[in-house]
């Protein structure tokens, strides 16, 4: 009986562990703020301060704060508001999970060798998934710093984006080639004369559904 008791014990303790898991504010300048789970107002956040599944990070203008959940690092840019949904570690395992609303993060996972760190970035039109690697995104771009991306949209062929490379949704739906991309930033000004830029189409984004898998 003892024995079944202590069993009981130890399971209800890994289970505590997996689902109380904090992540913590390491650094923040300017104006940043958090809503806790159940709160109905924000309040100004400190660095040091524990950050809980559910909690609500909100940064104003010229703001910006750095969050440590586990092995990943996130920055969040300022004007930028997110929840991470999900903060959790069982074993040799990390699984974190963020609901960007609004703005911009930088996200940079390197967990110890042994253990598997994910952590998934989701927008409302852009879903990301990383594991040892970095990149940055807001609601409907991609840039990758480290590794490598398969990055495709709601139609047409997947893309490969490498480290240095970015993409992003075209009114079609489909990812845009980051070579074409690299190509126009390095086109030649247009010759006096000639319609400006401004008269010419320029390709835009698209709030379509996008799925991001990262390999490394």
């Amino acid at each position: 009986m003892k024995k079944i008791v202590f069993a009981v014990l130890f399971t209800l303790v890994i289970i505590s562990a997996a689902f109380s898991q904090s992540a913590v504010i390491r650094e923040l300048s300017g104006e940043v703020e958090i809503k806790r789970e159940g709160s109905a107002v924000f309040v100004k956040a400190s660095a040091g301060d524990t950050i809980a599944a559910n909690t609500i990070i909100s940064t104003g203008f010229r703001s910006t704060a750095i969050v440590a959940a586990g092995s990943s690092l996130i920055t969040v840019r300022p004007l930028t508001r997110l929840s991470l949904a999900e903060i959790q570690t069982l074993e040799n395992s990390e699984n974190t999970s963020i609901n960007l609303q609004s703005g911009r993060v930088r996200v940079e996972v390197n967990p110890p060798a042994g253990t598997r760190a994910n952590l998934t970035v989701q927008s409302p039109s852009t879903t990301a998934s990383v594991r040892g690697t970095s990149f940055e995104m807001d609601t409907v771009n991609l840039s990758v710093v480290t590794g490598k991306v398969i990055y495709s949209g709601s139609s047409g062929p997947a893309a490969m984006i490498t480290a240095g490379n970015s993409s992003f949704s075209s009114t079609n739906g489909t990812a845009a080639d980051p070579v074409e991309i690299k190509v126009a930033s390095l086109a030649p000004s247009a010759p006096v004369g000639a319609p400006s830029s401004d008269s010419i189409p320029q390709p835009s984004v698209t709030t379509g559904e996008l799925n991001i898998l990262l390999y490394y």
